[in-house]
């Protein structure tokens, strides 16, 4: 008697386990499923096995290579296309000459085989199927025998309207070769949607054996850890590694168990392990090369091969892969599962139910209540610096935001307002509505202004929502990315210590649900755009507007063209408009794209003589500048060329800036500059100065609202130009050089903290500023240390006298953060 092992599944039900693996090869009790299957075959002295492989062949023929090491002799045939189970043995029939018995690779069984084989010879069968009674039949073919044990009806995987039986398919089969005959070559042919019927019309053909013993189809995750429970109780009856100890505790050679270690229940432990002292196992197995330090509490779980679950962690029925490491005081939910070469950081909070993929990173501290599936890792906070910010899709999704709007909704009294809006590419309208759905949940209203700019959506802020709005876009340096932008009635972002309060509502899931009849209203005001226009009109010097302007914009095909144009229409002006329609498949994403779209303007300035050229971001909220001869400015010689103009026109204006811009705007404006945080929100909550500038092309002028708004800043400008009675080029001429330099270097995130409060230490000699960072003086030059909110990471930024002295300033910093 022969045997063939079915074992190219792709083991979908069980991902992420087999994400990197094919299932027959995920241990159970720390073996591989398929070596259980062999050493039962060997057990019944059937040592001619044939294995059907096809996803992921190679990890199976390495492990059992010819089948000696089991005492088997193993033949491999790996499939080119899915022909069934009954076509894939077809397609081994070379090797096939006599009886055979087929089994599945990823069943845990101790059936008597030897039984199962006499019955099918006593009964003269052409194919006999293995049966078991169970108490849900309806996921396994049905089948009723007669007292001969003569197949009568058969029905693979019936409702519950069709069950006639408990009696079920197992999937353990004993042919004849000429059953071959009955199966076509190379063409899709099934055991039990196809043979099995065909052999119902012939007469004795096929018959049933009803087995009795152990038998379990691991075909899910749910099906993984059942088999596990019953292994450890005693249930089935398969060979486990290692020295028994007790009636239900397995240690393996070489393993270490500390003192007042507890091992209640079943556990099974592999070779050279660690327990440390008082770690608590119950009813668990751990694989081979694990460390578990102490105070661990482990219950009902797998852990597989070369997995540290660190000091002081509670798991309690998780699956945990491969080489994973799993911090300090982590603590996993009922059902969370992480897969192989996973780090889960220390204090961090996995809910019940989620799923870690492959090589995946959950940051120290972080609350992780939604399967990480695509993006590299899940941060301690959903917040940045730019809003909530991920992978469209695939971090951003239609589930998480939904859960993201019911959080933000339920940080408002019921029946609040808030608005939303978004930029117009149809992912952003897909996870705002999704957005609203949650904050609908939660009693929040919700006014909706669909596909507008951000400072179009800003200014409505306080106007439609009492409570702020939302936006979502895709981020501007990259367009697989969305981020999702909150605001409150200002316009501004919301604080850190609102930011805090929705993560503690969105990871606690502690937030309120409306009965039907208090749902929150959606509703779609009118007039959105008309009500920005006449706001922006109205803050405008208009009778002192030069009205021989000629001006070339590019729209870089974002939102801001289905306003701005008919905005400029009321100055007279002569504008020539590029890209000025919406087309979302020409995203402007990174510096390049973004140098080339200014070329192209700078020989369209030049080519029609016009007096200045303007590009507007898609979200049009920062702008670039071209003066009359063609000269790209870059943002921080564009900054300043406005601030020139503000000192010129009005002795007395204020302005406001971060602490990372040049001193060229103190030189210009002295004693008439406020320095202000990097953040955007630490930008635009200047109330009093005439023009706030981030030196990054956003420019806000306060007295119309605190957003950066590129629109409104290129009529203001070509206002101060009016005023000032210059070309732009003339005042780019008078802006005296200065330089500045930026680098990113690496910290991290448990040293950010002593590397500023020692970099203040050693620099008691000189002048030091702590706006944001450590801004230290040397004379005339300084340098500006700046923790990264997001990355492990400093921004260290440097002025001097050239750009060498500025890198060089730099350089010495750098050493220092690196001792």
């Amino acid at each position: 008697m022969k045997a063939v092992i079915m074992a190219g599944g792709f083991g979908t039900r069980m991902r992420p386990l087999t994400c990197n693996i094919p299932k027959p090869m995920v241990p159970v009790a720390n073996k591989p499923i398929m070596e259980h299957i062999v050493r039962l075959l060997n057990a019944h002295n059937i040592t001619e096995i044939v294995a059907i492989l096809y996803y992921q062949p190679e990890i199976i023929q390495d492990y059992f290579d010819n089948g000696k090491r089991f005492g088997v002799h193993i033949e491999y045939v790996t499939a080119v296309e899915d022909l069934g189970t009954a076509g894939s043995v077809r397609n081994a029939a070379e090797y096939l000459d006599e009886p055979f018995i087929i089994i599945s690779g990823d069943v845990l069984t101790d059936f008597n085989l030897s039984n199962i084989i006499n019955f099918h010879q006593e009964k003269n069968a052409l194919a006999t199927i293995t049966l078991t009674r169970v108490k849900n039949p309806l996921q396994y073919g049905i089948v009723i025998v007669s007292p001969e044990g003569r197949v009568e009806r058969f029905l693979e995987k019936p409702g519950w309207g069709e069950v006639f039986s408990d009696t079920v398919n197992t999937g353990i089969y004993v042919l004849e070769p000429e059953t071959f005959k009955h199966i076509p070559e190379n063409k899709e042919f099934d055991f039990a949607k196809n043979l099995f019927p065909n052999l119902l019309k012939e007469e004795g053909a096929l018959c049933g054996y009803i087995a009795s013993g152990y038998w379990r189809d691991i075909g899910n995750l749910e099906e993984y850890r059942l088999a596990h429970y019953d292994i450890l109780s005693g249930k089935v009856s398969i060979d486990i590694n290692g020295m028994k100890k007790d009636k239900t505790l397995w240690v393996g050679k070489g393993t270490e168990l500390s003192d007042n270690v507890y091992l209640e229940h079943g556990v099974i432990i592999g070779s050279d392990c660690r327990i440390g002292e008082g770690a608590k196992l119950v009813n668990t197995v751990i694989g081979d090369n694990c460390i578990v330090e102490g105070n661990s509490r482990i219950t009902n779980s797998v852990i597989w091969d070369g997995t540290f679950i660190s000091l002081g962690c509670e798991l309690n029925e998780n699956v945990v892969a491969s080489n994973v490491t799993v911090g300090r005081n982590a603590i996993l939910k009922e059902g969370a599962l992480i897969s192989d070469g996973c780090n889960i950081g220390e204090n961090s909070v996995l809910r019940a139910n989620v799923k870690v993929w492959p090589f995946k990173q959950v940051e120290a501290g972080a609350t992780l209540s939604s399967s990480l599936i695509w993006g590299e890792k899940w941060g301690r906070a959903l917040f940045g610096t730019n809003g909530v910010v991920g992978l469209a899709n695939m971090e951003i999704t239609p589930e998480f935001v939904a859960k993201l709007g019911a959080a933000c909704g339920a940080s408002y009294s019921p029946n609040t307002t808030v608005i939303t809006s978004r930029d117009s590419h149809k992912v952003s309208r897909m996870i705002n509505r999704a957005l609203i759905s949650g904050i609908l949940s939660v009693g929040t209203n919700v006014w909706d202004l669909g596909a507008l700019p951000m400072p179009v959506a800003r200014y409505q802020a306080g106007t439609l929502g009492d409570q702020g709005g939302i936006h979502v876009r895709r981020a501007s340096n990259d367009p697989r990315m969305l981020d999702i932008k909150f605001f409150n009635a200002t316009g501004l972002d919301i604080p850190i210590s609102k930011e805090r309060g929705i993560e503690q509502l969105f990871f606690r899931e502690d937030f309120r649900r409306a009965k039907i009849e208090e749902t929150g209203v959606l509703s779609f005001p009118y007039r959105v755009m008309e009500c920005y226009r006449e706001g922006f009109l109205s803050a405008i010097d208009r009778p002192n507007l030069k009205k021989n302007f000629k001006v070339v914009i590019d729209y870089c095909f974002g939102s801001a063209a289905t306003i701005f144009p008919s905005i400029l229409g009321e100055f007279g002006w002569d504008v020539i408009s590029l890209n000025a329609y919406l087309d979302n498949t020409k995203f402007i994403s990174n510096p390049a794209k973004m140098n080339q779209s200014l070329k192209q303007l700078s020989n369209i300035v030049q080519t029609l003589g016009a007096d200045i050229g303007f590009l507007l971001d898609q979200e049009a909220e920062r702008v670039s500048l071209v003066d009359e001869k063609g000269q790209i400015l870059s943002p921080e010689i564009a900054f300043a060329v406005v601030c020139q103009m503000v000192a010129q026109i009005s002795p007395l204006a204020t302005v406001g800036t971060p602490i990372n811009t040049t001193r060229i705007i103190d030189q210009m404006l002295p004693g008439r500059v406020k320095r202000t945080k990097t953040t955007s929100r630490g930008i635009c909550e200047e109330k009093e100065p005439f023009l706030v500038g981030d030196g990054n092309g956003g420019f806000i002028f306060p007295k119309f609202r605190q957003i950066f708004d590129g629109m409104f800043a290129v009529v203001k400008i070509l206002e101060l130009l009016s005023k000032t009675d210059k070309r732009l080029g003339d005042i780019v001429a008078g802006i005296p050089p200065f330089f500045v330099s930026h680098r990113t270097v690496y910290c991290s995130w448990e040293m950010k903290g002593t590397m500023m409060r020692q970099l203040i230490e050693k620099t008691t000699d000189k002048p030091v500023e702590l706006i944001d960072g450590v801004k230290i003086y040397h004379g005339q030059d300084w340098i500006l240390l700046l923790p990264d909110q997001n990355e492990a990471s400093f921004h260290l930024y440097a002025e001097s006298s050239s750009m060498e002295r500025a890198e060089a300033l730099i350089d010495e910093y750098v050493g220092r953060i690196k001792q």
